[in-house]
């Protein structure tokens, strides 16, 4: 408990609070829509505007945000209307971001420091500045699902009904997509290029195992990973291994706990049920 008492172990714990809370809403937004896809596409994306960062000296993760952004609205962009299939887009969008990414980290000259925490994360290096932005964020993101709830689950589940009802699908998906793309590279800090994709995916998996409500799959897939990162933080400080791929094998160990628990569950009930016939 005597970690407890150092200043980065404290701001690893509200990174954590945050990173569950946001993760619970764009992740349950994200696997609903089966949009993973998109989601690691604008994750790989940034790193081209990470690179350029890195070249033109200004902050790696503001022009990462901005090459995400852009990266998000080209992918909405270029799919809608069948202008391009969803996932070509997010492929040229993926590769473009990767390749500009690696071209301008070879042309800095010097050392390129941080560069490792931002491809696997590193949540004991986050600073007060880090914690401020992403809670700002996270706030926003927070009012706006909770002010906008019906209409984003419309837009999941039924977007002709939505549009008949006068809600602005296209509006929503934007917002929706900005949001996915801000905190994707907000969360990079922590956990990294690499991991992202499954604290954001996880999470929510095993949650859809327990309930089919859309409320209920963001409260307890928010618990989920909380629980999950807060055994992972805990045991890379006592073993001194990196936090976000010890956070990502507890999610995959929960995931499959959860699975073979459920799998057996469903073994029992049809048993029962065959008895009962029988």
């Amino acid at each position: 408990m005597d970690i407890l008492q150092y200043t980065f172990f404290q701001n690893a714990l509200i990174g954590i609070i945050l990173l569950s809370t946001v993760a619970a809403i764009i992740g349950t937004y994200i696997v609903t829509r089966r949009m993973v896809f998109i989601a690691g596409g604008i994750t790989h994306a940034s790193f081209g505007g990470m690179g350029i960062g890195y070249y033109a000296g200004i902050s790696p993760t503001l022009a990462a945000m901005a090459f995400a952004i852009l990266s998000a609205l080209g992918i909405e962009q270029l799919s809608r209307g069948n202008k391009l299939r969803e996932d070509s887009a997010i492929a040229i969008f993926w590769a473009l971001g990767m390749a500009v990414g690696i071209i301008f980290i070879f042309l800095t000259p010097g050392y390129t420091p941080g560069l490792t925490e931002f491809l696997f994360g590193n949540i004991l290096t986050i600073t007060h500045t880090d914690i401020t932005l992403f809670a700002t964020y996270t706030v926003a993101l927070v009012i706006w699902a909770t002010v906008n709830y019906r209409r984003i689950l419309y837009t999941i589940f039924d977007r002709d009904f939505a549009s008949t009802q006068g809600i602005n699908v296209k509006y929503i998906s934007t917002i929706m997509t900005l949001f996915i793309a801000i905190g994707v590279v907000l969360s990079i800090r922590l956990v990294g290029i690499m991991l992202l994709i499954s604290i954001l995916t996880l999470p929510q998996s095993i949650a859809e195992m327990h309930t089919a409500e859309f409320k209920k799959i963001i409260l307890l897939s928010g618990v989920i990973c909380l629980i999950c990162n807060l055994i992972g933080l805990t045991i890379s400080a006592i073993v001194s291994i990196p936090t976000g791929a010890c956070i990502v094998v507890t999610l995959v160990i929960t995931y499959m706990a959860s699975k073979l628990s459920h799998l057996i569950n469903l073994k029992i009930q049809q048993n029962k049920t065959l008895r009962c016939k029988q």
